[in-house]
């Protein structure tokens, strides 16, 4: 790809139409290694690299480039020198048991980027993100996933209406409902979050059949950031 042409897979419609979308900096592009090695389709990626990274090893067809090309590539203000062209890839189905988060309406990168870094940190979970949600390929949500999105299958414009005939059993999280500290949270084969401030409000979830768990505290604010409520529920989860 050319330089423009990578420039512009700073915009989702361009990734979309590519099929491509971009990383920076070095801890990504080991991630990155990391995954490939594991997922040959990875493989097809290319890597853009100036003057401080051309001795940088890797399984990947290598550009060199200058380090005015490399500020045109990149978003950052200071560039590391190494950046990277992915191909977009549909999700593979796991091997043994597996469960679903699912996000509706998710607005914020940095949230779904810590999303997935704290799914990717405890390993079989798959993310679900209903349509209007934000691109997880955004490059916002990728820096705040520090390479979590090579390590997560993502499903991207995923309706609710779909989750009941898939999951068997499904738990939703709001204001009320039983302590997620309740053993049977654990139970569960879908666990679905609402949008940042309107949580399930606008959401079709009466077919879900799920049922409710909240989050017990004892403050004076009405509500959880969302990245914090699905971490905390991760954590009870897997303990």
């Amino acid at each position: 790809m050319n330089i423009d042409d990578i420039r512009k897979l700073h915009q989702k419609k361009h990734r979309e139409e590519c099929g491509r979308y971009l990383i920076e900096g070095e801890h990504l592009v080991l991630e990155l290694q990391k995954a490939a090695a594991l997922d040959s389709r990875l493989l097809s990626s290319e890597l853009y690299v100036s003057h401080e990274y051309e001795r940088w090893q890797s399984p990947f067809k290598t550009h060199r480039v200058n380090s005015r090309q490399m500020a045109q590539i990149t978003e950052t203000r200071t560039p590391q020198g190494i950046a990277a062209v992915v191909p977009l890839l549909p999700a593979l189905a796991r091997s043994g048991p597996e469960r679903g988060i699912y996000l509706h309406a998710i607005q914020d990168p940095g949230n779904l980027g810590t999303i997935l870094r704290t799914m990717a940190w405890f390993g079989q979970c798959r993310c679900l993100l209903s349509p209007g949600s934000v691109d997880p390929y955004n490059s916002k949500v990728i820096r705040a996933g520090m390479g979590a999105i090579f390590h997560v299958p993502v499903e991207i414009d995923v309706d609710m209406t779909s989750l009941r005939p898939r999951f068997k059993r499904i738990a939703c999280l709001d204001l009320v409902g039983e302590s997620v500290a309740a053993p049977d949270f654990r139970k569960f084969d879908c666990y679905v979050f609402g949008n940042e401030a309107r949580g399930l409000a606008d959401a079709p979830a009466g077919a879900l059949q799920a049922r409710s768990f909240t989050i017990g505290g004892g403050g004076r604010i009405d509500s959880l950031n969302l990245a914090a409520t699905v971490n905390m529920c991760l954590y009870e989860i897997n303990r």
